[in-house]
């Protein structure tokens, strides 16, 4: 057994000086390959394509071959550095100073993977086998447009017979301090491109022409009021935010001929996708008919396309993943984790459809930030969090 694979902080260095900005591999999963199959592990890699996307390389490794079989989840796709010469350090030099270390993906994720392969492989060295069988599903395509990713490789690997009981993804969950928060269910996204349709003209001549500003006005201010709910008892309240409305319309004396808006809904499980489709529709076409900005008008015209690939609120309620995970940071923390579905989506809205899925990796302040950095003691600390939870989870499982 090589010593190199149980040393999280050898590991991470590793990882981070590998430049896999999506949608490049960089060596990421080359060098994630050579620590995983010393211990055991069948690794597969994955090369995913679809039309008018990059090619993504993506990583499978398994060992053993009996159940129960936990998953562990995550990407060594990172984002852009920005600007490199305000980095204090090489953003892919993995350097250490003042007992932090620094580099592009140190904490998102390139840290929870390196700490999940050092967990194994102590395990491993332990107890000398898993008693069950652990799968990385790794993609490089978690930052980009996460076509050729998470959802095909998963689709690749179930394919091939693969099943598991659960999954453990390694994002930077906690706000403050290591063992905060665990997430266990995300909220539903769904967004949406509304268009008003109306009628160009000479500013000074309204009554010749029909203002699409002030159709898109009454239809974007009755998405946002009232609130769609108050929240639920695992979940906040949804929220509709407007982030962008356009008119193309570089003149003062015009009136524009449409106008558009784009929306995204955060929701609970108070909703689904098609109740909040039918609750967006309802309200455009109660607004539409409203006369207030526009007096003696027909009702206003517009229409309206959702995202193709809307994500769906879930909540996993596994009392062994859970309490396995809640359990082991508890005692190397001495902290109660939160647990949390607040946040944006991950790939765990995919796993989810295949097996309880929960979240739990580093400390995320400096997430895609300028001098990315976690603290080499939290590296440790997170590699004895997830060895407790292979152990009890395992136990746990196999009762």
């Amino acid at each position: 057994m090589s010593a190199f694979a149980t040393d999280p902080v050898a590991n991470l260095q590793t990882l981070i000086r590998c430049p896999s900005v999506t949608p490049a591999e960089g060596g990421a999963l080359s060098a994630l390959a050579a620590m995983l199959e010393p211990l055991g592990f069948t690794v597969s890699r994955v090369m995913a394509e679809e039309e008018g996307t990059p090619d993504i390389e993506n990583l499978y490794a398994r060992h053993g071959a009996s159940g129960p079989h936990l998953m562990f989840a995550g990407h060594t796709d990172v984002v852009p550095v920005g600007d490199e010469a305000a980095w204090s350090h090489p953003p892919f030099a993995a350097a250490i100073a003042g007992n932090m270390l620094y580099g592009r993906g140190a904490v998102d994720m390139k840290g929870g993977i390196a700490c999940f392969v050092a967990a194994v492989a102590r395990v491993i060295e332990k107890n000398g086998a898993l008693p069950g069988s652990l799968s990385f599903l790794i993609t490089g395509d978690e930052e980009g447009p996460a076509i050729n990713g998470t959802i095909k490789l998963l689709q690749w690997a179930a394919e091939k017979g693969e099943r598991w009981d659960a999954c453990l993804v390694g994002e930077p969950t906690n706000p403050d301090r290591l063992g905060d928060m665990i997430k266990i269910g995300r909220r539903g996204s769904l967004s949406g491109l509304l268009t008003v349709h109306g009628v160009q003209g000479h500013a000074a001549y309204p009554h010749l022409a029909d203002n699409p500003v002030r159709g898109i006005i009454k239809l974007t201010e009755a998405l946002m009021h009232p609130a769609f709910d108050g929240g639920t008892e695992n979940f906040q309240p949804s929220n509709l935010e407007v982030t962008t409305i356009d008119v193309g319309n570089a003149a003062t004396n015009v009136i524009p001929a449409k106008a558009t808006a784009k929306f995204n809904i955060r929701f609970n499980d108070s909703w689904t996708v098609e109740t909040l489709r039918a609750e967006i529709l309802r309200r455009l076409e109660k607004a539409a008919a409203d006369e207030t900005l526009r007096p003696g008008r027909q009702p206003i015209r517009y229409d309206i396309q959702w995202s193709d690939r809307p994500s769906h609120v879930f909540l996993t309620r596994s009392a062994a993943l859970i309490e396995s995970l809640s359990g082991a940071i508890t005692r190397i923390t001495g902290r109660t984790p939160e647990l949390s579905t607040t946040g944006g989506t991950s790939d765990a809205r995919y796993i989810k459809d295949y097996c309880p899925v929960v979240e739990f990796g580093l400390v995320g302040q400096t997430m895609h930030m300028v001098d990315e950095c976690v603290a080499v003691a939290d590296l440790e600390k997170l590699t004895e969090i997830y060895q407790a939870f292979i152990e009890d989870w395992f136990r746990h499982a196999g009762l």
